[in-house]
């Protein structure tokens, strides 16, 4: 198994590192366009492995797609991370033209990948990386709604001052500030719905905190966050290679589902070795299915950028 990660700035580095952790592999290849940054920190990673005591070899690469061949998964973090006061969707002009060519090269070497993209404004470029490559639909992935679902069971632990171990809890809908929607109604502390435990002003602020999670981390830190996407990312990474098949949301082409059609969008999905393998309909209420009609509509409308591109 070889798995190559675009990008060795803070997102990229943190999944890799969370990747051989896990030895999920016997090869990661970290590739980068800016010299020597992705062989350095393939360094700094490989001294690691003696404390760690894991076996993963990790090759660093100044943009030679060659040394990607044959990967099994590629993800893609490239482009510029968001600053304080950015919208992901501002991102969209030069992310767009980055994760294309990123797309189009690792496939030269590795055909038959599975493509998780990181980017953003993800869904787009997701939907972008889909419709760019001609790929089949269950081998592009959008890793967001992991990232967003970790962190809305990172709020209802606070709230509930619980293990965020013993939550269940997923966001769907678009990956932005405005688009995501927490499922409250669906989240539980080991099989018992958090709605009995919680006010329903405590409800609404878990919502409110999710949604705005990674603009909190940017204006705090002055850029995109990178522990939690890193991880997230690990997750998904894990999920297809160990064939585990597991019910998590990511932004997966659309076809009617939940619907909406010609569009990528977060969704519970089963993650396997195939990719994702399998929508799962979660009987949105009115209200739910109105919110994820609305989320669609911005997240359309971001798509439409690229048509200007």
């Amino acid at each position: 198994m070889k798995i190559t990660v675009v990008g060795a700035g803070a997102v990229g580095a943190t999944t890799a590192d969370n990747i051989v952790r896990k030895e999920l592999c016997h090869e990661l290849v970290l590739l980068d366009i800016k010299e020597g940054v992705a062989e350095g920190k393939a360094l700094d990673m490989t001294q690691t492995a003696a404390l760690l005591g894991f076996d993963t070899r990790i090759t660093g690469s100044t943009n030679d797609y060659s040394k990607t061949k044959g990967s099994s998964v590629v993800v893609i973090t490239s482009g510029l991370p968001r600053k304080p006061g950015m919208t992901r969707e501002e991102l969209i002009g030069t992310n767009a033209n980055i994760v294309r060519s990123v797309a189009q090269n690792v496939l030269q070497h590795s055909p038959d990948a599975i493509l998780v993209i990181v980017s953003n404004p993800m869904d787009t470029m997701n939907y972008l990386a889909l419709k760019s490559t001609g790929l089949p639909k269950n081998r592009v992935i959008g890793m967001g709604g992991i990232l967003d679902s970790a962190r809305f069971k990172c709020y209802i632990s606070q709230a509930l001052g619980c293990s965020p171990n013993d939550l269940n809890g997923i966001v769907i809908g678009g990956h932005g500030d405005t688009t995501m929607i927490p499922l409250i109604r669906y989240a539980t502390w080991n099989s018992v719905p958090v709605t009995n435990f919680l006010s329903a002003e405590q409800q609404k602020q878990i919502v409110a905190d999710t949604m705005v999670g990674g603009a909190t981390l940017t204006k705090l830190i002055g850029t995109s966050a990178w522990y939690a996407p890193g991880a997230a990312t690990a997750a998904l990474v894990e999920s297809i290679v160990r064939d585990e098949k597991r019910l998590v949301s990511c932004s997966v082409y659309l076809d009617g589902e939940y619907g909406q059609k010609d569009i990528c969008m977060g969704v519970p999905v089963v993650i396997g070795q195939n990719g994702w393998e399998q929508i799962y309909d979660y009987k949105l209420n009115a209200e739910e299915q109105a919110t994820f009609n609305k989320s669609a509509d911005a997240v359309r409308s971001m798509n439409d950028v690229l048509k200007t591109l």
